[in-house]
């Protein structure tokens, strides 16, 4: 039997880090793209407001949220599932987090930045290896002007994670490496992430072992959701791209009996025989000589 849970569903990811601030803060050092100089150092939770997803999308996103020492939030998801609606989601979410710092008759020098950081488990941008993305409000002219109110963290936790490559980036990679490798079918933790402390105690959290037999049915029906909500959205996502394959190859033989139409045309075929040749009507032929 495994050890392990995997910290990537709502019961393990939140006792990790909903509930043991010491470990949110080690991890967000560790994998947001801050200077030293703007660490955080202590953070208090936030209540978490899911806005509302398609219907029934209950289980495929886990959020933390928290305010650090110099007042800026974030928003912490794990997301099991992408599709093209996904970005709005976190911008609208993200910047209503933003608004709703300021209070009436506040000024608006008092808002602080908005971080969303997504760790993703299937592929978000198909058009490059890379997997992490940092995206901020930039000057297209001058990337150095920068507008510090929003700013969005997406990780892929997919075939693009390659640690080997990341070697000057050791602790973002180890975090990574957890959320990444921990979980079913583990029986020992990797030396690398044995010597970390913080990660070390991470993975003690996922002990199969710590949980009662409640929280492990529990988690044995997250995990059964989540399959059963992808396998929905697959079959979805499937059927939309056979559907609009088949619209497109309509379209595509339909121009062309268009193109060859008008070719016969100009050398004086009869409209009949167009027809008969390209399978348009009479009156669709008749209108190409207009």
């Amino acid at each position: 039997m495994s050890r392990y849970l995997n910290p990537k569903t709502d019961l393990t990811f939140k006792r990790i880090f909903a509930d043991h601030p010491h470990l949110l803060i080690h991890f967000l050092n560790s994998v947001m793209p801050f200077e030293a100089d703007r660490h955080i150092v202590e953070l208090e939770y936030l209540p978490s407001e899911m806005i509302p997803e398609n219907p029934g999308k209950k289980y495929s996103i886990v959020d933390v949220r928290c305010k650090d020492n110099f007042g800026r939030q974030f928003i912490i998801e794990m997301q099991a599932f992408w599709n093209y609606w996904f970005f709005n989601r976190i911008v609208y979410n993200s910047s209503k987090a933003f608004v709703k710092q300021l209070d009436k008759g506040n000024n608006y020098h008092l808002l602080q930045p908005v971080y969303a950081l997504s760790i993703l488990t299937k592929n978000f941008d198909h058009e490059t290896d890379k997997y992490y993305h940092h995206f901020k409000i930039v000057n297209i002219e001058n990337s150095n002007e920068i507008i510090d109110c929003l700013e969005f963290v997406l990780v892929e936790l997919t075939e693009k994670f390659v640690p080997e490559t990341m070697s000057d980036l050791k602790l973002r990679v180890l975090w990574l490496r957890f959320l990444d490798e921990v979980g079913e079918g583990m029986t020992e933790l990797p030396p690398e992430l044995e010597e970390n402390e913080y990660i070390r105690e991470a993975a003690g959290l996922c002990e199969r072992g710590k949980f009662s037999d409640a929280e492990l049915a529990q988690y044995d029906g997250l995990l059964d959701a989540e399959r059963s909500e992808n396998t929905l959205l697959y079959g979805a996502e499937t059927k939309g791209r056979a559907e609009g394959e088949a619209k497109g190859e309509a379209k595509g033989r339909k121009e062309e009996a268009v193109l060859i139409a008008k070719n016969l045309l100009k050398q004086g075929i009869f409209v009949e025989i167009i027809s008969n040749a390209t399978g348009l009507s009479k009156e669709q032929i008749e209108k190409l000589k207009e």
